[in-house]
């Protein structure tokens, strides 16, 4: 419970001092200001400092706001500052990792923010979030209004889909129960080097340098995400213990952030994210492909062999020169249309690690939660590549692959 808020100007300074007491139990504490009772937009209310949007415990509390740097040009005879305590367990939407101090640093700063609008530094638009920064969208399952976010989906694809593999994608009803975080974009090369530069530095075949900070990490394994940068496997692994090792990407996120469960998504989850309460071929909506090759619609989407991917040689595709800029092989992360979510990328650009080991059915029965097959030869992956055909990006499509694969498109 937030008691006591107060809100003073500072003598000749548009600094704003904003007290609060929080009771009870430690929460997730956010800010919006309001002028004569109509809320200023969030883009104008994110030079914050203090003891905000992060976890912060009980007690007399206190928030700075940067109302010159924010809202530059405009005045109020009268304001309201609003305090939001978020309970732990349900967070805001977004929630952004700082990777600036790189893989040496202690700890990572875990801030929570209520929109994409209220993002510092002016927000998505900023390659920070592409570079130093870990920008993820909380995926709701728990909205029983909501025809898009309550959990409920249909996995695979239906007879109807065309291009479908229909020994793979079982269609069936899947229910989640439990909400998750998901990247907005694919964790970049620059991401991996704030992470893993002690150990894997730089680890991607696309490496032209002025280009590669903000192009999707490739040529990293199953085993080096969650269980040994020497690529080796732990035991026991997902899904019998959600276990990872120490020193694995995964392993320092949860060390440097404090937050345990810091993970790939499974097949499911990365599924119902990536559809976006969509159920065709493609997250905008689009039903069926016109063509298993090239489609237009997918051009707008993703990174793919036959929109820049790949390049012609005159009787065959090829792949580009490793120095090539993201004209070709991978582009930006972040540079074709979201889907609904605001999630970039789920088709093309590059392959999807997936928690579960791969099974060749997924099953004709309603599931909830499900953690994939008990063991196999291969893990899951997801969303198709810029090698890869129109029919090989679409949202039911799966592949697997061995955990100890590096390949250059996955």
């Amino acid at each position: 419970e937030v008691r006591n808020v107060t809100m003073v100007q500072r003598a000749g300074s548009r600094l704003v001092d904003i007290g609060y007491t929080l009771a009870g139990e430690a929460a997730i504490v956010t800010l919006s200001i309001e002028t004569n009772g109509v809320p200023l937009p969030d883009s104008a209310v994110t030079r914050l400092s203090g003891d905000i949007c992060k976890v912060t415990e009980p007690g007399a509390r206190s928030i700075v706001w940067d109302a010159g740097a924010d809202w530059p040009g405009h005045k109020a005879a009268n304001a309201r500052a609003r305090v939001a305590a978020w309970s732990v367990g349900s967070p805001p939407l977004y929630c952004v990792v700082d990777l600036s101090a790189g893989h040496a640093a202690g700890n990572w700063p875990v801030t929570y923010h209520p929109s994409a609008a209220s993002l510092p530094e002016g927000g998505l638009a900023n390659d920070l979030y592409r570079t130093v920064r870990l920008v993820m969208r909380r995926i709701r399952t728990r909205i029983e209004d909501s025809a898009s976010e309550n959990g409920v989906f249909m996995m695979g694809s239906p007879a109807s889909e065309s291009y479908r593999d229909a020994s793979l994608e079982d269609w069936h009803e899947v229910r989640l129960t439990r909400d998750y975080y998901m990247g907005i974009y694919e964790v970049t090369q620059c991401q991996w080097q704030q992470v893993m530069g002690d150990v894997r530095p730089w680890p991607s075949k696309w490496s032209n340098n002025d280009f590669r900070l903000t192009r999707p990490v490739e040529q990293v394994t199953y085993h080096h995400i969650r269980e040994n940068p020497d690529n080796t496997p732990i035991s026991p692994g997902w899904p019998q213990s959600s276990a990872v090792g120490p020193a694995s990407f995964m392993g320092r996120m949860r060390e440097k952030t404090g937050l345990a469960g810091f993970d790939l998504p499974t097949e499911a989850q990365w599924e119902y994210a990536c559809r976006a309460g969509t159920a065709g071929a493609l997250n905008d909506g689009t039903a069926n492909l016109t063509n298993a090759n090239a489609d237009a619609r997918l051009d707008a989407l993703g990174r793919y062999e036959r929109n820049g991917g790949r390049v012609w040689t005159g009787t065959s595709f090829a792949d580009p020169s490793s120095a090539c800029t993201t004209a070709n092989a991978t582009a930006k992360v972040g540079s074709y249309a979201p889907n609904a979510w605001g999630l970039h990328d789920m088709h093309g650009n590059v392959y999807e690690w997936c928690l579960d080991w791969f099974a060749d059915h997924l099953g004709t029965a309603p599931a909830a939660d499900p953690a994939g097959a008990e063991t196999g030869p291969a893990r899951v992956r997801r969303g198709g590549s810029f090698y890869t055909v129109a029919r090989n990006c679409r949202s039911a499509h799966r592949n697997s692959y061995p955990p100890s694969s590096n390949c250059y498109w996955l």
